[in-house]
C-alpha cells in the first residue's frame, strides 16, 4: 500500500488543469490567497485568502495601532539525507510513532525552506524565528545544507555519489514506497532533479535558532554513538525488514534507544544494500549542533543549551528557551523581570509545560508563547485567575501538509495593550516547491488527515491582549 492518497489516481486521470496548478510554485500570504482541495477530489487549486478572524478570549476586540515587531517563524523543516543509510525508513509501514520515518515529498526539503523564507522576506519579516527540527538526523551534511539555504547562495542536496539512490529508485519493488517516475502522480526525473544545486534567497535579515531534538537526535529520538556514526558514514543500507518483526524488538509505542542499540549490536538487520559512503554524513554532537546554530545565527551564550534573549524591537522582547536542555526555566524568572516594560514573547521548540505556562502568566507583560515541535498550526488563551494571560501559537511544519510558515506583527492597541496579528505564509519557489505541496497534500499518513493545518481560528488571526 502506497503512502499516497488514492485520489492521487484521479488527479492523473483526470488530466485537467489542476494539477499543472497545483505544481506551481506560486505561494505568499494566506491573506490574498493558498492552497485548497475544493472538490474534494485531492487536486489542489488557488483559492481565496482567508482574511484576520479576531479572537476576544483574552481581551475586546481592538484597532491596532504602531506596529512594534514584525517577524516570521519556520518551524521542522526536517532538511533531511534523504540517501542516508542510518534512516530506517521500513518503520514507515508501522504507521503511529514511526509515521515520519518516510514522506514521499522529503528529498524536496531544502527546496522548501527556501521557498519559506522567499515568502516571508516577500511579506516584510524584519527577523525569522527558526523554532528547531532545522534538520532530521543530526548529520553534518544536513546542517551544511540548511545553513546554506538559510545564508543564502548555491546549496547542493545530493550526497554519496552524484544522483539519486535510496527508496524512491523506480527499480525499488517494494510497495510501501512512492516511486515518483512511475507511481501516480508521476513527476519523472523529480529526484534526479531534487539532487541538483539551486540557488537559495537567504533569509535576508537576522535569523535567530531554537534547538530542536532532531537537531542533535538521531531520528529525534537516540544520541549519536560510534555505532550509529559507523553506519550513517558506511557503505551499507538496509532495504527489507519484517516490519512486525522490528516492533516487537523495537517497543509498541515509542523508539527504544536501548532496544535499537541492542539490534544493531548483532549487525544490520534485515536485507542489505550498497550504498555510496559519504564521510559528511558525520554525525554531530549536541555540543557541535548549538555551536553552529549559535554561530550562523549570531545569537549570545555558551556551553551546550542553546537558551538566549534578543529584542525584536525598542519595547519587544523574545525570550529563547532550549527545551531539550536540563531544567530549561532555571533562568526564565530572572530573564522576565529584566524585560523591564517591555512586551515579551517567550519561544522553543516544545509546547511549555504547565509549571512553566504558570510562571509566565506572573509576569503581566508577557503576551505569547511560541512553539514548534507539533508539526500543527494552533492558537489557544492561556487565562490565570486576575492576570491578563497570554496566547499559545503554534505553528505547522515545512515536512508536511500544508508546509507553511507563520507572520507575525506584534502592534501596540488605543487601550494601552498589545495584539498580535498572525497570517500563514505559503513557500514561493520553483515546480519542486509545487510538487512538494502536493506530495505532502496527498500523503496518506501525513498532515492532511491528521488536521495538521488547524482550524480556520488557528491560522490568520487578531489576538489583542489587554494592558498590563
Amino acid at each position: 500500500m502506497r503512502r499516497l492518497a488514492l485520489t492521487a489516481l484521479v488527479l492523473v486521470m483526470a488530466g485537467c488543469g489542476a494539477a499543472t496548478e497545483a505544481r506551481s510554485g506560486a505561494g505568499g500570504s494566506t491573506l490574498d490567497a493558498t492552497w485548497r482541495d475544493t472538490t474534494g477530489s485531492g487536486e489542489l487549486a488557488r483559492a481565496p485568502g482567508e482574511r484576520l478572524v479576531d479572537r476576544t478570549e483574552l481581551a475586546p476586540r481592538a484597532r491596532p495601532g504602531v506596529e512594534l515587531a514584525r517577524f516570521g517563524l519556520v518551524t521542522d523543516a526536517h532538511v533531511r539525507d534523504e540517501e542516508s543509510p542510518l534512516r530506517a525508513t521500513f518503520l514507515d509501514r508501522l504507521g503511529g510513532a514511526y509515521a515520519s520515518t518516510f514522506r514521499p515529498q522529503e528529498a524536496l526539503a531544502p527546496q522548501v525552506l527556501a521557498g519559506a523564507l522567499r515568502a516571508l522576506r516577500r511579506e516584510g519579516a524584519r527577523q525569522i524565528v527558526e523554532a528547531g527540527d532545522l534538520i532530521d538526523n543530526a548529520q553534518r551534511n544536513e546542517l551544511d545544507q540548511a545553513l546554506a539555504v538559510l545564508r543564502g547562495g548555491e546549496v547542493d542536496p545530493d550526497s554519496g555519489a552524484p544522483g539519486y539512490v535510496g527508496v524512491q529508485d523506480a527499480a525499488n519493488a517494494d510497495p510501501a514506497y512512492y516511486r515518483p517516475d512511475v507511481d501516480p502522480p508521476q513527476h519523472r526525473g523529480l529526484l534526479q532533479a531534487a539532487q541538483r544545486p539551486f540557488r537559495s534567497p537567504g533569509a535576508g535579515v537576522p535569523w535567530l535558532p531554537i534547538l530542536g531534538n532532531h537537531d542533535w537526535l538521531v531520528a529525534g529520538e537516540v544520541e549519536p554513538t560510534p555505532r550509529l556514526d559507523r553506519i550513517a558514514r558506511g557503505g551499507w543500507s538496509v532495504a527489507d525488514v519484517d516490519a512486525e518483526e522490528a516492533l516487537r524488538e523495537l517497543g509498541t509505542t515509542e523508539p527504544d534507544p536501548q532496544a535499537i542499540d541492542r539490534v544493531l549490536a548483532r549487525g544490520l538487520p534485515g536485507r542489505q544494500v550498497a550504498i555510496p559512503a559519504d564521510p559528511t554524513r558525520r554525525l554531530l554532537s549536541r555540543r557541535e549542533v548549538v555551536g553552529r546554530l549559535r554561530a550562523a545565527g549570531g545569537v549570545p551564550g555558551s556551553g551546550d543549551a542553546l537558551d538566549y534573549v534578543t529584542d525584536l524591537g525598542p519595547r519587544v522582547r523574545l525570550i529563547v528557551l532550549d527545551s531539550d536542555a536540563r531544567n530549561p526555566t532555571a533562568r526564565l524568572e530572572n530573564r522576565l523581570r529584566a524585560a523591564g516594560d517591555r512586551w515579551v514573547l517567550v519561544a522553543s521548540h516544545r509546547p511549555l509545560g504547565q509549571d512553566t505556562l504558570a510562571l509566565l502568566a506572573r509576569f503581566p507583560r508577557v503576551v505569547a508563547a511560541l512553539n514548534g515541535d507539533t508539526h500543527r498550526s494552533s492558537i489557544e488563551p492561556y487565562r490565570a485567575p486576575g492576570r491578563p494571560g497570554f496566547w499559545r501559537i503554534g505553528t505547522t511544519s515545512l515536512a508536511d501538509w500544508p508546509q507553511q510558515a507563520r507572520m507575525l506583527s506584534v502592534r501596540e492597541t488605543g487601550d494601552g495593550g498589545v495584539a498580535i496579528d498572525t497570517w500563514m505564509v505559503d513557500p514561493i519557489g520553483s515546480s519542486l516547491v509545487g510538487t512538494a505541496r502536493e506530495l505532502a497534500h496527498l500523503d496518506a499518513q501525513g498532515g492532511r488527515p491528521t488536521g495538521e493545518a488547524g482550524a480556520r481560528t488557528d491560522r490568520n488571526a487578531r489576538l489583542p491582549r489587554g494592558p498590563a
